[in-house]
């Protein structure tokens, strides 16, 4: 298996775990950021393969990362009685690593990267995951906040999301 094979593969094991995300939080708007970034990992599978049997493809301009923060800022501290589990919050955080390792994975192919195609390419992956990195992380965050933080809103200190 190539390189690019792996990255698809990778890619779209990431659009089935999210899908699978976005079922358990149906209901709830968690399921639009699942949904989102399932739809990330699925563009990013499409542009490796053109790129793998030799087609053009287009990065593009991708509104993922301003769209979940718009959500996030609505939601304010997370809690999710009916579907928040420890479970849930432990898959969020395996996520999170798997973003990671995107993340590192594709920093290795572009040091690796021989032409300026696969380098721009790779760049724009990395650009990519790193954003899905910073949306989950966010999550953890929020979801954390309302599980191990109690607090007068008069006069607690508030970050802005």
């Amino acid at each position: 298996m190539n390189i690019l094979e792996f990255a698809i593969n990778m890619e779209l094991e990431g659009e089935k775990y999210y899908i699978e995300q976005a079922e358990i939080n149906k209901e709830n708007s968690l399921e639009t950021v699942f949904l989102l970034l399932a739809k990330d990992e699925s563009r990013h599978a499409k542009v490796l393969q053109k790129k793998a049997d030799g087609l053009s493809y287009d990065l593009g301009q991708d509104e993922m990362h301003t769209k979940a923060v718009s959500i996030f800022h609505e939601l304010g501290a997370i809690n999710i009685e009916t579907k928040q589990t420890p479970d849930q919050l432990d898959a969020y955080r395996l996520a999170l690593k798997n973003e990671k390792e995107s993340i590192i994975l594709y920093q290795k192919f572009l040091s690796e990267a021989a032409d300026d195609e696969s380098k721009k390419l790779f760049a724009y992956l990395i650009e990519q995951e790193e954003n899905h990195y910073a949306i989950i992380n966010q999550l953890i965050v929020l979801i954390s906040h309302s599980q191990e933080w109690v607090e007068a809103a008069e006069f607690g200190l508030r970050e802005d999301y």
